[in-house]
Protein backbone atom coordinates (compact mmCIF):
# COMPACT_ATOMS: atom_id res chain seq x y z
CA UNK A 1 0.00 0.00 0.00
CA UNK A 2 1.41 3.11 -1.17
CA UNK A 3 0.86 6.70 0.74
CA UNK A 4 1.53 9.66 -0.68
CA UNK A 5 4.23 11.76 1.85
CA UNK A 6 2.30 14.11 3.73
CA UNK A 7 5.06 16.95 2.79
CA UNK A 8 3.50 16.26 -0.48
CA UNK A 9 -0.14 16.84 -0.21
CA UNK A 10 -1.63 20.37 -0.69
CA UNK A 11 -3.76 21.99 2.36
CA UNK A 12 -7.34 21.26 2.50
CA UNK A 13 -10.05 23.36 1.47
CA UNK A 14 -11.24 25.59 4.78
CA UNK A 15 -14.75 24.48 5.12
CA UNK A 16 -15.30 27.98 6.62
CA UNK A 17 -14.82 29.57 3.79
CA UNK A 18 -17.55 32.32 2.33
CA UNK A 19 -19.02 31.27 -0.84
CA UNK A 20 -22.42 32.88 0.65
CA UNK A 21 -22.59 35.30 -2.53
CA UNK A 22 -21.66 32.59 -5.31
CA UNK A 23 -23.99 29.79 -3.84
CA UNK A 24 -26.43 32.63 -4.26
CA UNK A 25 -25.69 32.97 -7.56
CA UNK A 26 -26.01 29.69 -8.59
CA UNK A 27 -29.27 29.16 -6.81
CA UNK A 28 -30.86 31.95 -8.53
CA UNK A 29 -29.65 30.70 -11.85
CA UNK A 30 -30.94 26.84 -11.10
CA UNK A 31 -34.65 29.06 -10.39
CA UNK A 32 -34.16 30.73 -14.13
CA UNK A 33 -33.35 27.51 -15.70
CA UNK A 34 -36.12 25.15 -14.02
CA UNK A 35 -38.83 27.56 -12.69
CA UNK A 36 -39.90 27.55 -9.15
CA UNK A 37 -41.58 23.98 -7.79
CA UNK A 38 -42.42 24.18 -4.10
CA UNK A 39 -41.12 21.59 -1.61
CA UNK A 40 -38.36 20.07 -4.37
CA UNK A 41 -34.88 20.95 -4.73
CA UNK A 42 -33.41 23.25 -7.65
CA UNK A 43 -31.65 20.23 -8.96
CA UNK A 44 -31.55 16.62 -8.78
CA UNK A 45 -35.34 17.39 -8.23
CA UNK A 46 -36.81 14.17 -8.45
CA UNK A 47 -35.68 11.10 -6.37
CA UNK A 48 -36.43 8.32 -3.99
CA UNK A 49 -34.98 7.37 -0.95
CA UNK A 50 -34.15 3.93 0.44
CA UNK A 51 -32.22 2.65 3.50
CA UNK A 52 -29.34 0.22 4.10
CA UNK A 53 -26.19 -1.38 6.00
CA UNK A 54 -22.33 -0.89 4.69
CA UNK A 55 -19.77 -3.26 6.44
CA UNK A 56 -15.99 -2.04 5.80
CA UNK A 57 -13.25 -4.14 4.62
CA UNK A 58 -9.59 -4.40 6.17
CA UNK A 59 -8.09 -2.41 3.34
CA UNK A 60 -10.58 0.45 4.39
CA UNK A 61 -9.13 0.40 7.85
CA UNK A 62 -5.58 0.46 7.07
CA UNK A 63 -5.79 3.40 5.09
CA UNK A 64 -8.51 5.18 7.51
CA UNK A 65 -8.84 5.70 11.42
CA UNK A 66 -12.44 6.41 10.26
CA UNK A 67 -14.96 5.18 12.46
CA UNK A 68 -16.98 4.51 9.44
CA UNK A 69 -14.47 1.58 8.70
CA UNK A 70 -14.17 -0.25 11.66
CA UNK A 71 -15.59 -3.14 10.45
CA UNK A 72 -19.32 -3.17 12.24
CA UNK A 73 -22.52 -2.33 10.43
CA UNK A 74 -22.73 0.90 9.80
CA UNK A 75 -26.39 2.55 8.84
CA UNK A 76 -27.02 4.48 5.75
CA UNK A 77 -29.63 6.76 4.17
CA UNK A 78 -29.72 6.92 0.50
CA UNK A 79 -31.19 8.77 -2.34
CA UNK A 80 -30.50 8.52 -5.66
CA UNK A 81 -31.77 10.96 -8.47
CA UNK A 82 -32.11 12.34 -12.06
CA UNK A 83 -30.26 16.00 -13.07
CA UNK A 84 -32.02 19.07 -13.57
CA UNK A 85 -35.06 21.09 -11.25
CA UNK A 86 -37.91 19.54 -13.19
CA UNK A 87 -39.92 16.79 -10.74
CA UNK A 88 -41.42 15.15 -13.55
CA UNK A 89 -38.47 14.46 -15.87
CA UNK A 90 -39.06 10.94 -17.97
CA UNK A 91 -36.03 8.99 -15.99
CA UNK A 92 -34.92 8.54 -19.72
CA UNK A 93 -34.73 11.51 -20.59
CA UNK A 94 -31.49 11.68 -23.25
CA UNK A 95 -28.56 13.02 -21.29
CA UNK A 96 -29.76 12.93 -18.48
CA UNK A 97 -27.34 12.47 -15.43
CA UNK A 98 -28.07 10.09 -12.72
CA UNK A 99 -27.00 11.06 -8.97
CA UNK A 100 -26.40 9.17 -5.61
CA UNK A 101 -26.20 10.51 -2.41
CA UNK A 102 -24.91 8.80 0.81
CA UNK A 103 -25.83 9.51 4.45
CA UNK A 104 -23.50 7.45 6.87
CA UNK A 105 -24.67 7.16 10.21
CA UNK A 106 -20.94 5.93 12.11
CA UNK A 107 -21.21 4.63 15.91
CA UNK A 108 -19.75 7.28 18.37
CA UNK A 109 -22.04 10.62 16.61
CA UNK A 110 -21.25 12.24 13.39
CA UNK A 111 -21.55 11.25 10.03
CA UNK A 112 -19.99 11.02 6.70
CA UNK A 113 -21.99 12.46 3.37
CA UNK A 114 -21.16 11.49 0.12
CA UNK A 115 -22.34 13.14 -3.16
CA UNK A 116 -21.81 11.29 -6.42
CA UNK A 117 -22.83 11.30 -9.98
CA UNK A 118 -23.28 9.19 -13.00
CA UNK A 119 -20.28 10.86 -14.77
CA UNK A 120 -16.55 10.39 -14.85
CA UNK A 121 -15.28 13.92 -14.33
CA UNK A 122 -17.26 17.02 -13.21
CA UNK A 123 -17.92 19.57 -15.95
CA UNK A 124 -15.76 23.01 -14.79
CA UNK A 125 -12.77 22.81 -12.45
CA UNK A 126 -14.27 25.78 -10.14
CA UNK A 127 -17.63 26.98 -8.51
CA UNK A 128 -17.31 29.84 -10.61
CA UNK A 129 -17.00 28.00 -13.81
CA UNK A 130 -20.04 26.29 -12.82
CA UNK A 131 -21.89 29.28 -12.55
CA UNK A 132 -20.92 30.54 -15.71
CA UNK A 133 -22.02 27.29 -17.17
CA UNK A 134 -25.07 27.22 -15.88
CA UNK A 135 -25.77 30.52 -16.81
CA UNK A 136 -25.04 29.77 -20.82
CA UNK A 137 -27.78 26.91 -20.12
CA UNK A 138 -30.16 29.19 -18.94
CA UNK A 139 -29.21 31.88 -22.05
CA UNK A 140 -30.20 28.48 -24.53
CA UNK A 141 -33.95 27.42 -24.47
CA UNK A 142 -34.87 24.26 -26.46
CA UNK A 143 -36.15 27.16 -29.09
CA UNK A 144 -32.57 29.43 -29.07
CA UNK A 145 -31.03 29.91 -32.21
CA UNK A 146 -27.85 28.44 -32.74
CA UNK A 147 -24.86 27.82 -32.27
CA UNK A 148 -26.50 28.44 -28.67
CA UNK A 149 -24.58 30.07 -25.63
CA UNK A 150 -24.33 26.64 -23.92
CA UNK A 151 -22.99 25.53 -27.63
CA UNK A 152 -20.02 28.58 -27.38
CA UNK A 153 -19.58 28.07 -24.03
CA UNK A 154 -18.52 23.90 -24.11
CA UNK A 155 -16.65 24.45 -27.59
CA UNK A 156 -14.22 26.69 -25.49
CA UNK A 157 -14.36 24.69 -22.17
CA UNK A 158 -13.96 21.08 -23.58
CA UNK A 159 -14.42 19.75 -19.80
CA UNK A 160 -17.79 20.41 -20.15
CA UNK A 161 -18.70 17.88 -23.47
CA UNK A 162 -16.19 15.33 -21.62
CA UNK A 163 -18.26 14.95 -18.56
CA UNK A 164 -21.76 15.23 -19.84
CA UNK A 165 -20.85 12.85 -22.79
CA UNK A 166 -19.76 9.77 -20.57
CA UNK A 167 -23.78 9.84 -18.99
CA UNK A 168 -26.04 7.19 -19.99
CA UNK A 169 -29.14 6.00 -19.49
CA UNK A 170 -28.94 2.64 -17.19
CA UNK A 171 -31.94 0.22 -17.22
CA UNK A 172 -31.78 0.58 -12.94
CA UNK A 173 -30.45 3.03 -10.45
CA UNK A 174 -28.42 0.01 -9.22
CA UNK A 175 -27.17 -0.72 -12.25
CA UNK A 176 -25.04 2.61 -12.96
CA UNK A 177 -21.55 3.24 -11.19
CA UNK A 178 -21.63 6.71 -9.59
CA UNK A 179 -18.03 8.92 -9.25
CA UNK A 180 -17.43 11.31 -6.38
CA UNK A 181 -15.72 13.15 -8.55
CA UNK A 182 -13.75 15.31 -5.65
CA UNK A 183 -10.60 14.44 -3.67
CA UNK A 184 -10.59 13.66 -0.36
CA UNK A 185 -8.16 12.77 2.07
CA UNK A 186 -7.87 9.69 4.34
CA UNK A 187 -5.80 9.80 7.26
CA UNK A 188 -4.56 6.44 8.98
CA UNK A 189 -3.69 5.42 12.64
CA UNK A 190 -0.30 6.64 12.13
CA UNK A 191 -1.33 9.63 10.50
CA UNK A 192 -0.04 9.16 6.65
CA UNK A 193 -2.45 10.71 4.69
CA UNK A 194 -3.47 9.10 1.25
CA UNK A 195 -6.19 11.23 -1.57
CA UNK A 196 -8.42 9.03 -2.44
CA UNK A 197 -11.48 9.65 -5.42
CA UNK A 198 -14.67 7.63 -4.28
CA UNK A 199 -16.32 5.35 -7.03
CA UNK A 200 -19.54 3.19 -6.03
CA UNK A 201 -19.56 0.10 -8.29
CA UNK A 202 -22.95 -1.95 -8.80
CA UNK A 203 -22.75 -5.57 -9.48
CA UNK A 204 -23.47 -4.87 -12.80
CA UNK A 205 -23.56 -1.59 -15.05
CA UNK A 206 -26.31 -2.17 -17.84
CA UNK A 207 -27.03 0.62 -20.13
CA UNK A 208 -30.28 1.25 -22.36
CA UNK A 209 -29.87 2.15 -26.32
CA UNK A 210 -31.60 5.77 -26.50
CA UNK A 211 -34.31 3.97 -28.15
CA UNK A 212 -34.91 1.69 -25.36
CA UNK A 213 -34.72 4.52 -23.04
CA UNK A 214 -36.99 6.31 -24.72
CA UNK A 215 -39.24 3.84 -24.99
CA UNK A 216 -39.49 3.61 -21.23
CA UNK A 217 -42.20 4.71 -18.80
CA UNK A 218 -41.67 8.24 -17.07
CA UNK A 219 -40.91 6.85 -13.55
CA UNK A 220 -39.46 3.28 -14.35
CA UNK A 221 -36.57 3.74 -12.20
CA UNK A 222 -38.33 4.92 -9.21
CA UNK A 223 -40.48 2.29 -9.85
CA UNK A 224 -37.88 -0.57 -10.67
CA UNK A 225 -36.14 0.22 -7.18
CA UNK A 226 -38.77 -0.31 -5.71
CA UNK A 227 -39.87 -3.44 -6.74
CA UNK A 228 -36.01 -4.70 -7.37
CA UNK A 229 -35.25 -4.01 -3.48
CA UNK A 230 -38.78 -5.79 -2.58
CA UNK A 231 -37.66 -9.14 -4.13
CA UNK A 232 -34.12 -9.13 -3.55
CA UNK A 233 -30.94 -6.74 -1.56
CA UNK A 234 -29.04 -4.45 -4.03
CA UNK A 235 -25.93 -4.57 -3.40
CA UNK A 236 -23.26 -1.56 -4.63
CA UNK A 237 -19.53 -2.04 -3.76
CA UNK A 238 -17.92 1.20 -2.14
CA UNK A 239 -14.38 1.55 -3.93
CA UNK A 240 -11.26 4.38 -3.43
CA UNK A 241 -8.98 5.38 -6.32
CA UNK A 242 -5.80 6.46 -5.20
CA UNK A 243 -3.53 9.05 -6.28
CA UNK A 244 -0.32 8.87 -6.18
CA UNK A 245 2.70 11.47 -5.66
CA UNK A 246 2.45 14.13 -8.38
CA UNK A 247 -1.54 13.67 -8.65
CA UNK A 248 -2.88 17.18 -8.37
CA UNK A 249 -6.11 16.99 -6.40
CA UNK A 250 -7.66 20.61 -6.78
CA UNK A 251 -9.42 19.95 -10.07
CA UNK A 252 -12.39 17.71 -10.58
CA UNK A 253 -12.92 18.32 -13.85
CA UNK A 254 -9.60 16.59 -14.61
CA UNK A 255 -9.28 12.17 -14.09
CA UNK A 256 -6.69 10.89 -11.95
CA UNK A 257 -5.10 8.46 -14.83
CA UNK A 258 -6.87 5.04 -15.17
CA UNK A 259 -3.81 2.88 -13.79
CA UNK A 260 -4.24 4.44 -10.18
CA UNK A 261 -5.13 1.77 -7.88
CA UNK A 262 -8.54 1.23 -6.86
CA UNK A 263 -9.14 -0.15 -3.20
CA UNK A 264 -12.55 -1.85 -2.21
CA UNK A 265 -13.89 0.08 0.86
CA UNK A 266 -16.51 -1.85 1.67
CA UNK A 267 -20.18 -3.14 0.96
CA UNK A 268 -23.70 -1.61 0.41
CA UNK A 269 -26.35 -3.22 1.11
CA UNK A 270 -29.92 -1.58 0.57
CA UNK A 271 -32.41 -3.40 2.36
CA UNK A 272 -35.92 -1.07 1.99
CA UNK A 273 -37.14 1.55 -0.09
CA UNK A 274 -39.05 4.59 2.30
CA UNK A 275 -42.43 4.50 2.17
CA UNK A 276 -42.54 8.27 2.76
CA UNK A 277 -39.81 8.52 0.09
CA UNK A 278 -41.61 11.98 -1.46
CA UNK A 279 -41.92 13.63 1.66
CA UNK A 280 -38.14 12.79 4.18
CA UNK A 281 -36.33 13.94 1.09
CA UNK A 282 -37.87 17.23 1.37
CA UNK A 283 -36.11 17.38 4.49
CA UNK A 284 -32.82 15.65 3.70
CA UNK A 285 -29.39 17.56 3.31
CA UNK A 286 -26.25 15.75 1.82
CA UNK A 287 -23.59 17.74 2.37
CA UNK A 288 -19.89 16.61 1.08
CA UNK A 289 -18.01 18.58 4.29
CA UNK A 290 -20.41 16.35 6.70
CA UNK A 291 -16.70 14.33 7.95
CA UNK A 292 -15.42 12.65 10.86
CA UNK A 293 -11.62 12.06 12.45
CA UNK A 294 -10.07 9.87 9.67
CA UNK A 295 -11.64 11.41 6.40
CA UNK A 296 -10.19 15.07 5.76
CA UNK A 297 -11.34 18.00 2.84
CA UNK A 298 -8.52 17.90 -0.07
CA UNK A 299 -7.57 21.41 -1.91
CA UNK A 300 -10.27 20.66 -3.97
CA UNK A 301 -12.57 23.47 -3.34
CA UNK A 302 -16.04 22.23 -4.53
CA UNK A 303 -17.22 20.34 -1.70
CA UNK A 304 -17.31 23.58 0.47
CA UNK A 305 -19.26 25.41 -2.37
CA UNK A 306 -21.45 22.41 -2.94
CA UNK A 307 -22.46 22.18 0.65
CA UNK A 308 -22.65 26.48 0.40
CA UNK A 309 -24.92 25.77 -2.60
CA UNK A 310 -27.01 22.87 -0.78
CA UNK A 311 -27.23 24.86 2.33
CA UNK A 312 -28.92 28.03 0.15
CA UNK A 313 -31.14 25.56 -1.51
CA UNK A 314 -32.25 23.68 1.71
CA UNK A 315 -33.00 27.05 3.20
CA UNK A 316 -35.50 28.15 -0.11
CA UNK A 317 -36.73 25.08 -0.41
CA UNK A 318 -38.27 24.64 3.15
CA UNK A 319 -38.97 28.24 3.71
Amino acid sequence: MSHAPADSLPGPAAAGEDYATLASEIVDIFYKIYGNHPGFRVNHAKGIVAEGSFVATPEAAALSRAALFDGSSIPFTVRFSNDGGFPAVPDGAPGNIKGMAVKFHPPGGGEVNIVMLAVKTFPMATGEGFRDLLAAISESPEDAPTPTKLDEFAAIHPTVPASFNSAGTPDSFAHEAYRGLNAFIFVDKAGRRQPVRYIMKPEELVYLTADEAAGQPLDFLIDDLRTRIANKPVVFHFTAQLAEPGDQTKDPSQPWPNDRKVVDLGVLTLHKVRDDSRQVQKDLLFLPTNLIDGIELSDDRMPVIRSAVYGVAFGRRNG
